[in-house]
């Protein structure tokens, strides 16, 4: 399947513009003060909030922000993370091998749960079917599933089980191949590699080129596979990047307002561009004139069938009527952008308005 037959998928019946700007979201969302407060009850041994109240609470708060993505008009959508605590913290409880030993303070007030790879790691239960499922059953469009990566896993742990931490991103990237076979065989179309650290470190985009290379082995070629890389220093990994496994890389660029989009000009961007056209760090809505203008910084890099629009990054910090208004007036931009392409009014070689009269 090519490039654009695997973005295509994902295009609604009946779209109402000839070209088609995939709209979706990274993957975290504000979760309901409710569900916080459900937290807080659940933890309290004092309290009768038991596993089954828990459980209601997180499938309620999967339905709601689900069922939000769709309002906003999302392509594609997720369940906002509602039963994640944390990108790593989540997965290295489901993985054999992982031990926590108190949280280690990561910046200002902030602090982390941080891992240790004791043993040798091994894949048990599936991590995400059922959450995939249950969301997928709750949508009435497509849903994508973020997973975090094995560099990410393993560079944020503290690793006293391997050689070196080369050795123990491909001993995870084994088990998270297992677990993307089991969400296909549960009918995931739409996978997102999240790797946060990548671009904050130098030359080490050799082995996450070689740890994708272990997650896509014998995945079949209609599984879209996103990599989602947030902040950092771009021109660490670029072109270089060209070589991975994947579909499309999902890229925050609004942030520091495109000053690093020329880095994937030369040479050409040859996968699909998800480009972050909403800046996750400010908390107000951009206008819809804005956005446009963001999309069109991305066709300054791709044409229009290679172009994703998205969100920076997750938009789980912001106030969640902040976090809603900037998806929607997302979707609103993508789909004007989508009306002009076809009225001819976008020189898509420039990214630019056409005069009129040209």
């Amino acid at each position: 399947m090519s490039t654009n037959e695997n973005r295509d998928q994902f295009r609604p019946e009946n779209h109402e513009n000839d070209h088609f700007l995939l709209t979706t979201v990274v993957g975290s969302y504000p979760k309901p003060k409710w569900l916080n407060r459900a937290k807080e009850l659940y933890q309290d041994p004092d309290h009768s909030f038991d596993d089954d109240d828990w459980q209601e609470a997180k499938d309620d708060a999967a339905r709601l922000i689900t069922a939000e993505h769709e309002r906003a008009g999302l392509d594609v959508v997720v369940d906002g993370e509602m039963r994640r605590n944390e990108m790593v913290e989540f997965f290295a409880h489901r993985i054999e091998g992982y031990e926590f030993n108190g949280p280690v303070k990561v910046w200002g007030h902030n602090y982390f749960d941080k891992p240790s790879v004791v043993s040798e790691v091994e894949y048990t239960d599936s991590w995400l079917v059922d959450e995939y499922e249950f969301t997928a059953a709750a949508a009435n469009r497509p849903v994508k599933v973020p997973i975090t990566g094995p560099y990410t896993l393993a560079n944020w742990s503290f690793n006293e089980a391997y050689e070196d931490d080369d050795e123990l991103t491909l001993a995870v990237a084994d088990l998270v191949n297992e677990e993307i076979e089991k969400l296909v065989e549960a009918g995931a179309r739409y996978i997102q590699i999240d790797e946060p650290a990548l671009a904050t470190t130098p030359d080490d985009h050799a082995i996450v080129g070689e740890a994708l290379e272990h997650i896509v082995a014998d995945i079949p070629e209609e599984v879209r596979i996103g990599l989602h890389v947030c902040y950092g220093d771009y021109s660490r990994i670029y072109p270089e990047i060209l070589d991975f496994p994947v579909d499309e890389f999902d890229l925050e660029l609004a942030n520091g307002d495109y000053d690093q989009l020329d880095v994937f000009k030369d040479p050409e961007f040859t996968a699909d561009l998800a480009l972050g056209v909403t800046d996750v760090h400010v908390a107000e809505v951009e206008s819809v004139e804005q956005i446009e203008r963001n999309i069109q910084k991305g066709l300054e890099v791709v044409p229009p069938e290679q172009l994703v629009v998205s969100p920076d990054c997750g938009v789980k910090l912001l106030p969640r009527e902040v976090a809603y208004g900037k998806m929607a007036k997302m979707v609103e931009a993508a789909r004007n952008v989508e009306a002009k392409l076809d009225a001819g009014e976008i020189d898509v070689e420039r990214g630019t308005p056409t005069p009129a009269d040209d």
